[in-house]
């Protein structure tokens, strides 16, 4: 009996040098120095978060790409969602994707998330300095259909009913997104595909799909839920530097699985952790008293959930991140935990076979 429960991870192409990032952050410049340079805010606070099993990779190795993949199918894992950013034209972190098309490996599922938000220097706490403006010129939809046509006709990319599943950051964002919305649909079918399947992310916006034009909403943790914070004069060794929040991961897993089921298409979402000390230090929002075990519950019941709220290719799971290294979001092995949240993951996501077997 195959699982029915597809469980897509987010996919940050970050790990490569880039000649945006050298200009304003230094020459060689990628997410693992944020990631090692991070240091523990008080006692019991896992920091530097370090890899395992892949160690500080470059995505520009079809090696590393290859291992990536084959861990991730290896724990249940169905496929990569990738960011995807577009700036009116402008593409950047491109080339681990591109590759990936070009080479037809490695031959795993993958889709897009098109993270149209304009990029700004807020890990400096300079949130109004942008680095790259999102601009909308005029004819600026079918110049990003075309330029991500070639992913969606891949054979590898990932469907829903039969359409290519492109997920958007800020839905909300986008002038005039029911016209966008259908202006994309007819160019998907003049150009031979079944139509297109469109989920905006509910990350800053919780937005419902049905008023922008869109087939489903997509629940992305650690957005979308009230956290429990901890008062920072109870953090044991607490640095006084440190202003930043810490909040119950339990906590957080407990409200998000008491969450109702909205009127519209949802598809659930899960993270292993977060702790964006690599990139907002003393001002960090971080989950403490985590674990591999209350991550496996999570995963559990958003896929029972799902298994009984969606039908057919719609029951899909999201997690929040395969890669996340600067947010503490890694499925990827790291010193501490090793394998124990892909473990977890495919502990949780298997649970529905157990309950189906069971009922058979």
């Amino acid at each position: 009996m195959d699982n029915d429960i597809r469980a897509i991870a987010m996919y940050l192409p970050q790990f490569h040098p880039v000649e945006e990032n050298d200009t304003w952050w230094g020459k060689g410049f990628t997410e693992w120095r944020a990631t090692s340079r991070a240091r523990p805010a008080f006692e019991g606070h896992l920091q530097p978060h370090e890899p395992a099993d892949l160690g500080f990779y470059d995505l520009r190795v079809g090696k590393v790409r290859q291992a990536q993949a084959d861990l991730a199918r290896t724990y249940g894992i169905h496929g990569f969602c990738y960011y995807h950013y577009w700036f009116d034209g402008k593409r950047i972190l491109e080339r681990p994707l591109d590759e990936v098309l070009r080479l037809g490996s490695p031959d795993f599922p993958f889709c897009l998330a098109w993270a149209n938000e304009p990029w700004v220097r807020s890990w400096t706490g300079q949130p109004d300095d942008t680095l790259v403006p999102q601009s909308y010129g005029e004819g600026w939809e079918t110049r990003f259909f075309l330029d991500t046509l070639p992913y969606l006709k891949d054979p590898r990319y990932i469907r829903v009913k039969g359409m290519p599943l492109l997920l958007v950051s800020r839905a909300l964002a986008i002038p005039d997104v029911g016209r966008c919305a259908a202006l994309w649909r007819a160019l998907a079918t003049l150009h031979g595909l079944d139509g297109l399947y469109l989920a905006a992310v509910q990350s800053k916006d919780m937005v419902d799909p049905r008023l922008c034009g869109f087939d489903a909403a997509v629940e992305f943790p650690p957005f979308g839920a009230p956290i429990l914070r901890y008062p920072n004069a109870s953090l044991p060794g607490k640095a006084p530097e440190f202003q930043g929040t810490v909040a119950s991961y339990e906590g957080f897993v407990d409200t998000c699985l008491e969450k109702d089921n909205p009127p519209y298409t949802w598809f659930r979402g899960v993270m292993p952790g977060w702790d964006n000390s690599p990139r907002r230090g003393d001002h960090a929002m971080l989950f403490a008293d985590g674990s591999p075990a209350i991550y496996e519950r999570w995963v559990s019941g958003v896929s029972r959930w799902t298994h009984r709220h969606r039908e057919d290719s719609e029951r899909l799971v999201f997690v929040n991140a395969w890669n996340e290294w600067g947010e503490g979001a890694h499925l990827e092995p790291d010193l501490a935990s090793g394998h124990a949240y892909l473990e977890a993951t495919r502990a949780g996501l298997a649970c529905v076979l157990v309950e189906s077997a069971i009922e058979v």
